[in-house]
């Protein structure tokens, strides 16, 4: 089932899941939960965040969230992606299919490549469980 064509969503993977450090739910206006999701990608730990290059046949345990403008600006704000702060993170839009079968149009944060060289890959995909 799609989701509403004007909304805004966005896909965690990492500190912003719910009960991490950033959790997206602690912030305002609070988004609202769509669904788990899984993303083709390979997830790098970075030390205190993990950073996702996406494709490829690896998954990467995330969650999706409808979310309003001034959230997806606090989230900007927070990856450094705006005001350009530094090109550590990208912006993207992908369609993700949650596992209750909603699709959503997303924004995801996907690490530059450059700051996974020599980082240790997290093979389950899963930041909570590889920390």
């Amino acid at each position: 089932m799609p989701a509403a064509g004007n909304d805004r969503c966005v896909v965690v993977y990492g500190t912003l899941r719910r009960g991490d450090d950033n959790d997206i739910t602690r912030m305002q206006p609070a988004p609202t939960f769509v669904g788990s999701a899984r993303l083709a990608g390979v997830m790098y730990h970075l030390g205190a965040y993990p950073g996702v290059v996406l494709g490829g046949s690896a998954q990467v345990v995330a969650e999706v969230y409808r979310i309003g403008a001034w959230l997806e600006a606090q989230l900007d704000t927070l990856e450094a992606v705006y005001p350009q702060q530094s090109d550590e993170y990208a912006k993207r839009h992908i369609d993700v299919t949650t596992e209750q079968g909603v699709t959503c149009r997303c924004i995801v944060y996907e690490i530059n490549p450059k700051y996974t060289v020599g980082a240790p890959v997290i093979p389950s995909g899963d930041w909570v469980l590889g920390r």
